[in-house]
């Protein structure tokens, strides 16, 4: 590094003051590598505090009021206007259509599920309107404008367990369910008010892929629930056949995208729009011949804007009368409200996490306690509305990110390419590395009124002709493709393959980390996925989210306990860059391990993770941000280069006036320290000289 300045060390082990974060510079947004800083952010410090000196962290019940939230938008007011400018990129538009798919086609799919489920409570209509309010409101206000907000698997399995318990009971189902939504929005502002999203540092790789891998196979069985209500005559076993196919071609069309045969053009093509091509189709494809005298039950739809009608053809409004609802039942609304919140505060914020993961290169800052603070708006008006209640999507959210991404192509130089391909396994001659990513909200928007386009007659004629087992393939791609990309199953992979065929750069095949270790960190992991799916197949399955965010805490208290921090960093990683996690106050998956811990933790979260390429694809951290990191590429000389050039992209400086920017260059420390005002020189070098 071309510094002439000694990074500071920070407190030592026996220091409990406060501790080194690897993350950011308060105010400057710098990463590991640079000036570190204590784990007081400016949503923790006192007023009037120096920018990266050592702070006492306030006492936990020391709650500022608002500050997270104003925080957030003081960071973000600054570039919304580009938000919208920047939108002028060719990026958008394939984007905006890729999502658009990738959105409504599981949607269809769970909007199956409740109708089913809830006897007609909730149907197209309902799903699609849930996730134009989320895009709408949230292109338009979040400071995360990248996220993807609509109806998820989780909901859909929180709605209709209410509906299970709540049933018998013969209470007003939209009434309840309102109510919940109701109080479900006073929890989500009490949280966003609190600071509460400062939590986020302590999750971890560890329980978004336990989350993941409940999501996928979510989906897996999704896709069988939907098989099984047809029977067992000719419509079952055609469409068994229909979703196999479905699930067939989809697959075929993710590997050739990720395959080096064909153009480039034709490869993205593939990738992007493989699956819904393949779902119309299959739609058309079961009137053919003899199977068009095979009855298949089809997509139910309503009429254009209007909600579900019941079975006795009476359709309710758009708005729920609440008060038809006894009181006690208000008040019972409360503990379901509170798990609703539980689940929505992790899911949402997890969902923002991985959209914005450390394989991607933000530029612009994010925003938790803000979009929280929004997430319970949506919250409570779809409860008033009578639509499922929409939050971040996995893997939609990571999925739009890739899709805005400018990639150039980066050539390995693998010295042992002669010996492998010998052995029959060539080695990789390229791979597409992101250097910057469209940040706007014009692709998030835009793909919310192509949905509320959807709601239209035509369109819902169309929707209409979709088979059932079509929806049944697309649940078994999303979750093969989901569990592809997750870490738990490129963990077990590669406990599973042939160490002689493993590569010597994997970021698991480190002689300092047994396989016995690997084998625990993916047996606790698979503990907490069982006991997360086994209680959604009971009626207590509306409590599963406390199974979800019971976590958080296994990973910060009880892994320490049983692996060592040298372990942990190359099992387990922040879910974020440092840039991002500034938002609240940094990362914990690297905080308590080291410098040499946080490099294998880098490592570990890029290339461990798999690939989130494709339509429908893998959603896990993309293993380019490992892959980039490879001695084998051309480019690794230039590593320093370019993460001093990262650090100055995401450097935040005129310290002393209290406004931000975003530099470029080499020299970010450098730039760092002539922001400074003479008063935070003075204080520097002193604490210099005092160490």
């Amino acid at each position: 590094m071309a510094s002439t300045t000694k990074p500071d060390p920070g407190p030592g082990p026996g220091d409990s003051s406060s501790f080194t974060l690897p993350g950011p510079i308060p105010g400057t947004g710098a990463g590991a590598g640079g000036l570190h800083t204590t784990n007081t952010t400016a949503d923790d410090r006192e007023p009037g505090a120096v920018p990266g000196t050592k702070q006492r962290n306030p006492k936990w019940y020391k709650i500022h009021l608002f500050r997270g939230m104003i925080n957030d938008l003081r960071r973000r007011a600054p570039y919304y206007l580009s938000d919208w400018t920047d939108a002028w990129n060719y990026r958008v538009i394939p984007a905006t259509v890729y999502m658009y798919f990738a959105n409504i086609l599981p949607a269809l799919a769970f909007s199956l599920d409740m109708f089913t489920k809830t006897d007609r409570m909730y149907g197209v209509n309902e799903v699609l309107l849930a996730s134009v309010l989320g895009a709408v409101v949230f292109s338009l206000l979040a400071c995360q404008p990248l996220v993807i907000v609509g109806v998820t698997g989780p909901i859909t399995v929180f709605n209709y367990t209410v509906y299970d318990i709540m049933e018998p009971t013969g209470t007003n189902y939209m009434a309840f369910m309102c109510w919940i939504g109701l109080w479900s929005l006073v929890f989500h502002w009490i949280l966003a008010v609190t600071n509460s999203c400062n939590w986020l540092r302590y999750v971890t790789r560890f329980p978004c892929d336990v989350f993941g891998f409940y999501v996928a196979f979510i989906y897996l069985q999704k896709g069988i629930q939907v098989l099984e209500r047809l029977g067992d005559a000719e419509p079952f076993y055609l469409s068994v056949v229909v979703a196999l196919c479905v699930f067939a071609i989809a697959y075929i069309c993710g590997e050739l995208g990720d395959s080096g045969l064909f153009n480039h053009t034709v490869r993205v093509f593939l990738k992007d729009y493989g699956t819904p091509l393949t779902a119309v189709f299959f739609t058309g494809f079961v009137h053919f011949g003899k199977m068009e005298n095979i009855h298949l039950d089809n997509l139910e739809v309503s009429k254009a804007f209007f909600p579900t009608p019941h079975e006795d053809g009476w359709i309710r409004g758009w708005f729920i009368p609440f008060w038809d609802i006894p009181a006690g039942h208000i008040f019972l609304a409360i503990p379901f409200a509170l798990l609703l919140t539980i689940l929505f505060w992790f899911d949402h914020n997890v969902s923002s996490l991985i959209a914005q993961g450390t394989e991607f290169p933000l530029r612009k800052p994010a925003g938790f306690h803000w979009d929280l603070f929004l997430l319970g708006l949506t919250t409570g008006v779809s409860g008033l509305l009578g639509i499922p209640f929409p939050n971040g999507l996995i893997p939609q959210a990571p999925f739009h990110t890739a899709s805005l991404c400018v990639t150039k192509v980066v050539t390995n130089d693998d010295t042992d390419a002669d010996s492998s391909e010998a052995k029959g396994h060539p080695a990789e001659s390229y791979e597409y590395k992101p250097v910057s990513v469209v940040e706007q909200r014009v692709s998030n928007l835009a793909q919310g009124l192509l949905t509320l386009g959807t709601m239209t007659g035509p369109l819902l004629v169309v929707l209409h002709l979709i088979p059932q087992g079509v929806l049944a393939g697309l649940f078994f791609i999303m979750g093969y493709q989901a569990l592809a990309g997750n870490g738990i199953t490129q963990k077990l992979i590669f406990l599973f393959k042939d160490s002689r065929l493993t590569s010597p750069n994997h970021p698991l095949n480190n002689k300092a980390l047994r396989r016995s270790r690997v084998w625990l960190f993916v047996i606790i992991e698979l503990i907490g996925f069982g006991a997360t799916f086994a209680i959604t197949q009971t009626v207590a399955a509306v409590g599963f989210p406390v199974f979800i965010f019971a976590l958080i805490p296994v990973r910060a208290v009880l892994l320490p306990k049983w692996l060592s921090k040298e372990e942990l960093a190359a099992l387990d990683g922040p879910t974020a860059s440092p840039f991002t996690m500034e938002s609240v106050g940094g990362s914990y998956g690297s905080a308590d391990e080291g410098e040499e811990g946080r490099e294998s933790s880098r490592s570990s979260s890029g290339g461990d993770e798999g690939s989130g390429d494709g339509v429908l694809g893998g959603y896990g951290p993309s293993s380019a941000a490992g892959k980039n990191k490879s001695k084998n590429s051309k480019v690794a000389g230039e590593k320093s280069a370019e993460e001093l050039a990262e650090l100055g992209q995401r450097s935040r400086l005129s310290v002393g006036s209290g406004r931000s920017s975003l530099r470029r260059g080499s020299t970010a420390v450098d730039e760092i320290q002539q922001g400074q005002s003479q008063g935070q020189v003075h204080r520097r070098a002193h604490h210099q000289a005092g160490r």
